[in-house]
């Protein structure tokens, strides 16, 4: 996107544990763990989140992973308003059930379509912050939507593999613009 950005923080969504980490829903914290590695951040725990700094064309970002469980993902919001972080310096990364499977774009603002964490974070800070949203595909069946986000991925490793590069690329090109 060619909108100026200021990026300070980098939310990933996911749910906290083992058991959560390779689902399509914790995609947010499998990108965040790469981006940080790429920069060498170390991630701390702090409360109601694990959070780690970064320094990225001379800016400091910060990293966070709630680990409130998604529906309680914006908890984490009041940390950066403490810090002054206004929505459009944020970027939210985040599974997205209505895009193809591996399909990655960026948006500012928007809805929450119905993804719980979106709408915790909106709760706080309403919708314009800037969206990474990761493509995991639907279910066939409506009602089966939960299970799915929370089941491991079941595409190979290299397809789970290109799409978080290709979510880590968008932060990169975010973090380094002017």
């Amino acid at each position: 996107m060619d909108e100026e950005k200021n990026i300070k923080a980098i939310i990933g969504l996911g749910n906290p544990g083992a058991k959560y980490y390779n689902t399509r829903h914790s995609i947010g914290f499998l990108v965040l763990d790469v981006f940080a590695d790429r920069f060498g951040a170390r991630w701390e725990t702090k409360d109601i989140m694990e959070i780690a700094e970064i320094l990225c064309n001379g800016k400091k970002i910060i990293l966070i992973k709630p680990q409130t469980f998604m529906n309680s993902s914006g908890k984490v919001v009041p940390f950066l308003q403490k810090k002054g972080i206004k929505p459009e310096n944020i970027i939210v990364v985040h599974d997205e059930i209505e895009k193809d499977f591996g399909k990655v774009t960026e948006r500012l603002g928007g809805s929450a379509r119905g993804h719980n964490g979106l709408k915790s974070i909106i709760t706080y800070v309403g919708s314009d912050f800037w969206r990474i949203r990761c493509g995991v595909g639907r279910p066939d069946d409506r009602n089966d939507v939960s299970n799915y986000v929370l089941r491991s991925f079941s595409e190979s490793d290299e397809a789970v593999e290109k799409m978080v590069f290709d979510a880590v690329a968008l932060l990169e090109k975010s973090c380094t613009k002017e």
